[in-house]
């Protein structure tokens, strides 16, 4: 299914009446800034933006990979799950690179829990982002209704730990671009900014999502197409990135 077009979104009034934010606004230096991604290539579809700005300010960030998505090419022979395990997580490193980090500004924490099964591990997660956040602390992940489980597994148990530890959650659709409409209810329109990019962040950020090499191609053993298709990728690259708060 091809999803929702790029222009009904470039056309949408809810979209366009969204107020922009500055990234000194969302995430104030020198704010410590966590970002849990369900699946090597979250992070950067739903905010590599943001990560390009936060790189050339000399941040430095946590990343909690929860998988190592290994199930995004099901029974397929050129992509075993455990090629996939280890191909992705090279790629995600890759890809922080691109978007300007250097090695010593990225804390890397895999989680490694089964693709999928996010609802299943609860427990390990909510372990895992308590041990790291701290008072104040940004964390940035999925947002809860974003239609894939893990993603929402993912938002729902970031949110309680941001509560419990009283960190800023910023939340990023990934998915939502595709199966919702900008009329679709269930998108938090009020709680929603668009952070504006420049076009060195969406340069880098186009350039990190181009190292996911493994979900830009097609499968040859299965017949699969790209995980990642040419209009997702174009309702993603937009010069802006949508946060809710």
């Amino acid at each position: 299914m091809p999803g929702t077009p790029l222009n009904a979104w470039r056309a949408s009034q809810a979209l366009a009446a969204v107020p922009s934010i500055r990234l000194d606004q969302l995430i104030p230096p020198p704010a410590r800034v966590v970002v849990v991604a369900p699946h090597p290539d979250d992070e950067n579809l739903g905010c590599g933006g943001l990560l390009a700005g936060l790189a050339a300010r000399g941040s430095c960030i946590a990343v909690v990979a929860v998988t190592d998505g290994e199930g995004s090419h099901p029974d397929s022979s050129r992509w075993p799950e455990r090629l996939l395990r280890s191909t992705r997580r090279q790629e995600s490193q890759t890809a922080m690179a691109r978007l300007g980090f250097t090695d010593s500004q990225v804390e890397w924490h895999h989680l490694a829990l089964s693709d999928g099964q996010v609802a299943a591990h609860a427990d390990a997660l909510q372990a895992q982002l308590m041990s790291l956040l701290q008072p104040g602390d940004c964390l940035l992940t999925t947002w809860r209704g974003d239609g894939h489980c893990d993603h929402e597994a993912t938002g729902e148990n970031a949110a309680r730990c941001a509560a419990a530890a009283n960190a800023r959650l910023i939340e990023v659709p990934v998915w939502a671009w595709h199966w919702a409409s900008p009329e679709d209810p269930r998108i938090p329109w009020r709680r929603a900014f668009k952070l504006p990019l420049a076009a060195r962040q969406l340069a880098r950020k186009a350039a990190a999502v181009d190292a996911h090499v493994s979900q830009l191609h097609p499968d040859p053993s299965t017949g699969a197409a790209p995980v990642l298709a040419e209009g997702t990728l174009a309702r993603l690259l937009q010069p802006f990135e949508l946060v809710f708060l």
